[in-house]
C-alpha cells in the first residue's frame, strides 16, 4: 500500500466522535471578544487535538466572520494534529508552481501543507527577523487564501508582535464620495516573490515600487480583484489593498491612481482599525485573509522565532 500524504494521514489519524475522552465538549466552550480592539476573540476551553463536533465548528465559523480573528491559547499540536483541526474549515491552500508564494520549494514550485515561518536556518528560513509591513497572504494570486491559521513553536523575547487590521471597519469609515469613487475599481497586486527573483534585493518585497506606472515593465503575472471585495459570509464590504508591494489600478489615471492608493493605505494604519498580539509559546491564531491585512514587528537576529503556518483555499475576490 502506498504511503499516505500528511493531510491524508492527518485524517486518518484524528480522533474518533465514538471515543468519548477524545470529543471536544461544545459546552466547555467560550468565546470572548477582545475588549477595545477593532477585531479579535480569545477561545477558551477548546482542546484543537480533539475531535469536534458539527456545532462547534459551526459556531467556530461564525465566530471567525464575526471576529476575524480567532485566538485559542495553551494548545499543543503536532503537524498531523494541526492539520486535522485547520482542515475542518476548509481545504488546504495549494497554488499553482507559477504563483510562487511564502514556502514555494525549489523541486515542486509549491508549499508544504505546513509552512514554517521562521529565522531559524534550516527551519523554514523564510521571513527572516525584520520587519513584515501590513498584507493579506496570496493576494497576487487567482483565488487568494481564505483564512490562515499560524501556531507558535519559539517566541523571541523582545519584538516579533504580529498585528491584524479590520479593513471592514477601514472602507465603513471612509467618506461617502470616496466609497462611490473605489467600489467599482479593480486592482492588480503585483507577485512581490515574483520581483524577488528577479532582483538582488533583500527583504520581504525587495525593492518594489508601491505603484506601477505605465511606463514601467511588468514583472510577473496579473491577476485583476475587486479593490472593495465582498465577504462571502457576511455580505460586509472591505478594502482589499495591502500597504507596501507594487499594485496598479485598472483603466485609472497613473498619477491619481497612485495619488488614491496612497491615500487609501494611510486610511487602513489609523489605530482604530487594528489589535496587536504578543505571543506567547503554543498561542494559535486563526484569521480571515478576506479581510484582514497583518503586520510583524522586528526582532533581534539572533533570537529565535518559529511559528508554522497552515493556510486554507479561497475563493475568486468579488
Amino acid at each position: 500500500m502506498s504511503s499516505l500524504s500528511p493531510l491524508s494521514q492527518a485524517i486518518h489519524d484524528a480522533p474518533r466522535w465514538h471515543q468519548a475522552d477524545s470529543l471536544q465538549n461544545p459546552n466547555d466552550i467560550q468565546i470572548q471578544p477582545l475588549a477595545g480592539a477593532a477585531l479579535g476573540a480569545v477561545v477558551t476551553g477548546l482542546d484543537t487535538k480533539k475531535s469536534q463536533t458539527g456545532a462547534t465548528i459551526y459556531r467556530l465559523k461564525q465566530a471567525l466572520a464575526q471576529h476575524l480573528v480567532l485566538i485559542f491559547k495553551q494548545q499543543q499540536l503536532d503537524d498531523l494534529q494541526y492539520l486535522a483541526f485547520a482542515s475542518y474549515f476548509g481545504s488546504i491552500f495549494r497554488p499553482s508552481s507559477d504563483n510562487p508564494v511564502l514556502g514555494s520549494q525549489a523541486d515542486t514550485g509549491t508549499p508544504p501543507d505546513v509552512v514554517p515561518v521562521s529565522n531559524a536556518v534550516g527551519q523554514g528560513d523564510y521571513t527572516g527577523h525584520a520587519e513584515l509591513k501590513p498584507h493579506a497572504d496570496h493576494q497576487w494570486t487567482p483565488l487568494p487564501s481564505f483564512a490562515s491559521l499560524l501556531y507558535a513553536i519559539e517566541i523571541p523575547k523582545q519584538g516579533g508582535q504580529t498585528t491584524w487590521y479590520n479593513t471592514i471597519k477601514a472602507y465603513d469609515a471612509l467618506d461617502e464620495t470616496t466609497k462611490a469613487e473605489i467600489n467599482h475599481l479593480q486592482l492588480i497586486t503585483y507577485n512581490p516573490f515574483v520581483r524577488a527573483q528577479n532582483t538582488t534585493a533583500t527583504g520581504s518585497y525587495g525593492n518594489s515600487p508601491l505603484y506601477r506606472f505605465h511606463d514601467q515593465p511588468i514583472v510577473g503575472h496579473g491577476y485583476p480583484h475587486p479593490l472593495v471585495r465582498v465577504h462571502p459570509e457576511t455580505g460586509r464590504k472591505a478594502l482589499w489593498l495591502n500597504t507596501h508591494s507594487e499594485v496598479e489600478l485598472l483603466n485609472y489615471d497613473d498619477q491619481a491612481g497612485s495619488e488614491l492608493i496612497a491615500r487609501l493605505r494611510a486610511h487602513i494604519l489609523k489605530p482604530a482599525f487594528r489589535y496587536t498580539h504578543h505571543w506567547e509559546q503554543r498561542d494559535l491564531v486563526f484569521w480571515d485573509n478576506q479581510v484582514t491585512l497583518h503586520s510583524r514587528e522586528p526582532f533581534p537576529a539572533e533570537q529565535r522565532r518559529l511559528l508554522k503556518r497552515i493556510s486554507l483555499a479561497g475563493s475568486r475576490p468579488f
